[in-house]
């Protein structure tokens, strides 16, 4: 089923951001993509450096704690999928071995399903990680490739992980950290590359956050990435038709 795009007369996400009146659940909006456009930063390098049968997952809606509203959630379909597609580029860029890079790409697909509203909502990660462990059997036959079993457990840490910023970690995640760091950094750059999607630009990717340098050009083709795709499912395609396209149509551009 199509969605039905959003009134422009109604307060936009990004005026309601600036008002602090943002509530529980957040999804885009016409104006708030408006917005997101026009605001598009000076990238330095915008020259795609696609790898050859770059990956997206894209997840069900029956995987999120809430199906209602995994369509159009800030933390949604959407955000999972292009996080999922992000972190197969960045894992790829980083010369991951394909099994570790499967496992990421479908631990990231997941990795925000079990939140309850779209503010801080902590622990959220962790759930994430038990849902992940106990349906990779699920997830692995969507994505139609099915990685060896400590890749998974590693990805599955990170998912863990993701939302704790490095400086907080308890010594408990410190010593989870260590079992998987490279996933746990890639997880968390690709997550941040989408930030983008956030209604204002104090809660854009900030570099200084993670622990590994994320490409020039990577910053360019995640923003590409979230205003294909948000417009596309804004237009009427539904989630997975709007994702789909939207991959397509950058892994087309030389």
């Amino acid at each position: 089923m199509n969605s039905v795009p959003p009134k422009r007369n109604a307060p936009s996400l990004h005026a309601r951001a600036a008002a602090g009146t943002l509530g529980a659940h957040q999804s885009m909006d016409l104006g708030t993509l408006d917005w997101i456009c026009a605001n598009r930063p000076a990238f330095t390098d915008s020259r795609p450096r696609l790898p050859a049968g770059a990956l997206m997952l894209i997840p069900e809606a029956a995987w999120f704690s809430d199906p209602g509203q995994a369509g159009d959630s800030l933390h949604g379909i959407g955000h999972n999928a292009r996080v999922s597609f992000l972190a197969w580029v960045l894992a790829d860029a980083r010369a991951l071995d394909r099994d570790h890079a499967l496992a990421l790409c479908a631990a990231a697909a997941v990795h925000d399903c079990r939140r309850h509203n779209d503010r801080d909502d902590p622990g959220h990660g962790r759930r994430a990680a038990h849902w992940f462990t106990a349906h990779t059997d699920l997830v692995a036959a969507a994505s139609g490739h099915r990685p060896r079993p400590t890749p998974l457990a590693r990805a599955a840490l990170a998912v863990a992980l993701h939302d704790v910023p490095y400086e907080a970690f308890t010594p408990e995640q410190n010593d989870t950290y260590e079992q998987a760091p490279h996933l746990v950094d890639l997880l968390k750059a690709a997550d941040a590359l989408d930030r983008y999607r956030l209604p204002l630009t104090r809660w854009w990717p900030d570099p200084t956050r993670l622990r590994i340098a994320v490409p020039a050009w990577l910053h360019p083709l995640a923003f590409d990435l979230l205003v294909r795709s948000e417009k596309a499912r804004l237009q009427g395609a539904a989630p997975h038709e709007a994702l789909a396209h939207a991959r397509q149509s950058l892994t087309r551009e030389p």
